[in-house]
């Protein structure tokens, strides 16, 4: 048997040794690069499809997101021109005066000079009654009985069942506003102006119009794709990050990554969010809730836009997290640093019942730290109301609690009774 057979060791076992080990390494490298290219993907798809899931599925969150909308001067205006619009095209009120005083007054000059101003004031009467109502407490609690049978509606109609509040007509998407009509008619009736009582309203004069039948189209082929999905995609991608972290040999420099994706993925949903507008206004531009197109885009998609706004600020966190926890000089002289700084104030407390605490922590520093971060995250994500003052109060929990961790290590690791620190202790860097 010869010095080069591979079952004796010799010279030639070394880079074989070495292939062996690299091989696992490599296989880790690209499960890392699939996962956060995965993630990075499947990002904002996630975003957009848990909006939609938790919005537009949910009653609750729907309407609390468009009850706004009732002190909406853009979309008073709307309703109360169509409303307006609806009763004084269907009530001739001059020909009325003309019909009642043509035997009071012959002289037809003087007739029309009284016509004239009466039909007017009659005119300014419905327009303020509507106005009135649409200010009203009656109104705020119309507004939700409505908006909580348009969601229903919505889901229905997307669904393929074209009847509701929301409702298919002519290859529109409509908003009936029939009890409006009917609650104001009645106001002005109760104030005398009968005439209005009986008048027929025809169903085009009821809707106002939100987007087009194609755009409908489109929002199915959508809805019926991503709704079975949407509340899991954004567990995914949190998963897919998780697993990139894990299996990384480089952690602080993945956390850059996974930051940088975050904030990227913002802009893109940013971007998104920008052009879903234009398309919007553009669709409902001329029709009478044109004025209000904005407004209530804006309103609908405020969620969304809140949570575009925590993933870019959460990615620039996690780039500067990563970039001070890597090898580089600065960061390691920063963490050496505020480590020291905090272990000295342990140091002091050693003698009392905070060194006997920190004996306990000192050796389960490593998971103790992981149980903060992830309390971090479940303050951030509690009760699905995502928010930029929900994460910076979250980092400075998880800031606080890692101080106080740091503090206590500090003091377990002191000698009682000397108040002495004991040999250098430099902070472990989570490269590996």
């Amino acid at each position: 048997m010869s010095d080069s057979d591979p079952a004796l060791p010799g010279p030639d076992r070394g880079p074989v040794q070495a292939t062996e080990v690299s091989r696992p390494s490599r296989g880790r490298s690209a499960a890392v690069v699939i996962c956060v290219l995965l993630a990075a993907l499947l990002t904002t798809p996630a975003a957009i499809a848990y909006w939609g899931q938790r919005t537009l599925n949910d009653t609750t969150r729907y309407v609390n997101t468009v009850a706004p909308l009732v002190n909406s001067p853009e979309v008073q205006n709307a309703i109360a021109t169509k409303v307006t619009d609806a009763i004084e095209q269907q009530v001739d009120i001059e020909a009325l005066l003309n019909d009642v005083f043509s035997g009071v007054v012959t002289d037809r000059p003087r007739l029309q000079r009284l016509v004239g101003p009466l039909a007017a004031a009659i005119n300014s009467l419905v327009d303020r009654q509507v106005r009135e109502f649409l200010a009203s407490d009656e109104f705020a609690d119309l507004w939700t009985a409505l908006n909580t049978r348009a969601q229903q509606s919505l889901q229905r109609l997307l669904a393929g069942d074209q009847s509701g509040v929301i409702s298919l007509r002519n290859d529109q998407i409509v908003f009936d506003v029939t009890e409006v009509i009917d609650r104001v008619k009645q106001r002005l009736v109760d104030r005398g102006l009968t005439i209005v009582r009986n008048v027929p309203v025809p169903d085009l004069d009821r809707q106002i119009v939100l987007m087009e039948g194609s755009q409908l189209r489109q929002l199915k082929t959508i809805y019926a794709f991503a709704n079975p999905l949407a509340q899991w995609m954004i567990v995914a991608v949190a998963g897919l990050f998780l697993v990139a972290l894990v299996l990384a040999l480089r952690r602080p420099r993945l956390t850059v990554i996974i930051g940088a994706v975050l904030a990227a993925n913002a802009l893109l949903v940013a971007m998104a969010l920008s052009v879903g507008r234009q398309l919007f206004v553009d669709a409902l531009s001329g029709t009478t809730f044109g004025p209000a197109s904005v407004v209530f885009y804006d309103t609908l998609l405020a969620y969304l836009e809140r949570g575009r706004q925590v993933f870019f600020w959460l990615g620039l966190i996690l780039v500067v997290v990563g970039w001070f926890a890597g090898p580089n000089r600065y960061g390691t002289a920063v963490r050496t640093g505020v480590a020291g700084a905090l272990e000295r104030l342990g140091a002091v407390l050693a003698d009392s019942p905070v060194g006997d605490v920190g004996r306990w922590v000192a050796p389960n520093a490593a998971w103790l730290r992981v149980a903060v971060g992830l309390l971090g995250v479940v303050v951030l994500l509690w009760g699905n109301d995502v928010s930029l003052p929900r994460l910076f109060w979250s980092l400075a929990l998880v800031i606080g609690l890692l101080a106080v961790l740091q503090v206590l290590v500090g003091a377990g690791r002191a000698i009682p009774g000397t108040r002495q620190r004991t040999p250098a202790h430099v902070v472990p860097t989570t490269a590996e």
